[in-house]
């Protein structure tokens, strides 16, 4: 995957063929209900206003970047369902004691690549289905090439349209605390997944 990133750093994409590569959003939706408990322990992580609209600009260096993070904390976390590690469901937090589910890995990835740089308007928790029709969370980091995920369930950091999900809904870029429906994500995607 390390050539293929560093082959699309070096490809000139045409803006039309850069579109097609994003999401497409819509309104605002309802914020997850997990994400609404964390706002309220880190209210400061979910009032984050940006006026960057612009997607993050793909070089080599971002490509090692997002996927080194992405496999090093595939590797450091253990996945733990919130039932296991809290006794309840929909438990979003940093997994500061090594163990998470899928939108804690996601937080600490959005975390550490905030810390290297990268602005919080393009790392966006994002709410998909599974094939088999579960729920999950991916961070989604916005480029000029595309939107890829990284993913707990994959060590491969991918194109949003290589993942097999239906895009449900994510963190709007200009605000940490909102959330927008995702529209191209396939078929009857504005259901509220909590």
């Amino acid at each position: 995957m390390v050539v293929l990133g560093l082959a699309l750093c070096s490809q000139a994409v045409r803006p039309a063929e850069a579109a097609d590569r994003n999401m497409i959003t819509g309104a605002l939706t309802a914020q997850p209900l997990g994400h609404y408990d964390f706002c309220k322990v880190y209210p400061r992580e979910c009032s984050i206003r940006s006026r960057n609209k612009a997607p993050e600009h793909m070089t080599a260096k971002l490509w090692r970047r997002i996927t080194s993070v992405n496999l090093a904390v595939n590797k450091r976390i253990k996945p733990m369902t919130d039932q296991e590690i809290y006794g309840r469901e929909e438990v979003w937090a940093y997994p500061d004691k090594g163990v998470g589910d899928c939108e804690d890995f996601a937080l600490e990835k959005r975390r550490l690549l905030i810390k290297s740089g990268l602005p919080v308007s393009n790392l966006l928790i994002t709410v998909v289905r599974k094939p088999d029709g579960e729920g999950h969370a991916v961070l989604t980091v916005r480029t000029d090439k595309g939107d890829f995920i990284l993913d707990n369930l994959s060590d491969r950091v991918r194109f949003w349209t290589e993942t097999g999900y239906q895009y449900l809904k994510r963190q709007a870029a200009d605000h940490t605390g909102h959330w927008v429906a995702i529209l191209d994500g396939g078929a009857a995607l504005v259901g509220s997944v909590q």
